[in-house]
């Protein structure tokens, strides 16, 4: 068994890989490739946490990826000195169903779920989009704005978050890959010139006003990942050309499209396509500079699954990693 650590995941798992990765995990879920079970939460009472348990497998005509994804949420922990979210991938050989590799999971997480905006970037904002601004300072928010600069030319960058120490924190560790960056006084500052806005919050309400949001924008949004969250204003949401990671999770988890829906401001029929049917060539995606593109992700397993599978590859080329008997 090879065992990667975080440092070891971000190595082997280079962005513009991941972003190449995550349109054949989204293909195989759109044609059907991919068997991705409902997670299973299992509570924690006594210490107020919840595990999330999920499997996927994908099998297409190169390759095959089989792997279960243990995300813990441990609201104490940051007062004992740990991260209070906890993730490890298993991948398991599809073949024979040995136990073949651990890596890290919540350094995989925030890259395959940055390369997962970075492909609806690549497929769905307009080519000549410079102007990128990051709603969310954490991990996501750096994962959202290296994926960004890797499918277009971003040449200025704003970040905004409630907390303008963390922006400023943001502003120094991403400006080795791009050292155009601005920390935005106010989320109209932020997104009243972009051509593309990144959220990554844990937001309960709309992080900015849909009257500052211009005409060709693309919007990824990977926050609100409950019902009761939400990350964009349902005005905005009304307006855009909306396409999903997964039409059944999103219908169901996805904060942003289900107040839209309750104010019956969409339905069903407003959701254009899954970015995979794009990906396929099944729908098309964007049809006009001016049309505001929306690309709303939950996060799915089998994001996990294909992700690890490029991870194992280059550490096995690069020799990363540390092997055990087991």
């Amino acid at each position: 068994m090879i065992i990667l650590n975080a440092q070891d995941v971000k190595t082997t798992l280079p962005m513009k890989e991941a972003i190449e990765a995550m349109k054949t995990a989204y293909a195989s879920l759109s044609n059907g490739t991919a068997d991705v079970p409902q997670r299973i939460h299992l509570s924690i009472p006594s210490h107020d946490a919840i595990s999330l348990f999920m499997p996927a497998y994908m099998k297409t005509e190169s390759d095959e990826a089989l792997a279960i994804k243990v995300v813990s949420l441990f609201p104490k922990n940051p007062s004992r000195g740990l991260a209070y979210i906890q993730a490890a991938v298993l991948v398991i050989e599809s073949d024979t169903g040995r136990a073949i590799a651990l890596l890290e999971g919540s350094t995989l997480t925030a890259i395959r779920t940055g390369a997962g905006s970075g492909a609806a970037i690549d497929l769905l904002a307009r080519k000549d989009s410079k102007v990128l601004a990051i709603f969310g300072a954490g991990p996501q928010g750096k994962t959202q704005f290296e994926a960004a600069c890797a499918v277009r030319n971003i040449e200025k960058i704003f970040i905004y978050n409630p907390t303008q120490s963390k922006s400023e924190k943001f502003v120094e560790e991403m400006s080795t890959i791009n050292k155009n960056i601005h920390v935005a006084k106010t989320p109209k500052e932020a997104i009243e010139s972009a051509d593309i806005i990144c959220t990554a919050t844990g937001s309960k309400q709309a992080v900015f006003d849909d009257k500052d949001v211009k005409a060709g924008t693309h919007i990824s949004a990977i926050g609100a990942y409950t019902p009761e969250m939400q990350e964009l204003p349902i005005e905005t949401v009304a307006r855009s050309k909306i396409v999903v990671d997964s039409f059944e999770t999103v219908m169901s988890e996805a904060g942003d499209i289900v107040k839209a829906m309750k104010a019956n401001l969409i339905s069903e029929k407003n959701i254009h396509a899954e970015l995979g049917e794009i990906v396929l060539g099944k729908k098309v995606g964007r049809e006009s500079e001016d049309e505001i593109s929306f690309f709303k992700s939950v996060g799915n397993a089998v994001q996990d699954a294909v992700a690890a599978q490029v991870a194992l590859k280059n550490a096995k080329k690069m020799k990363i990693g540390q092997e055990i008997e087991f």
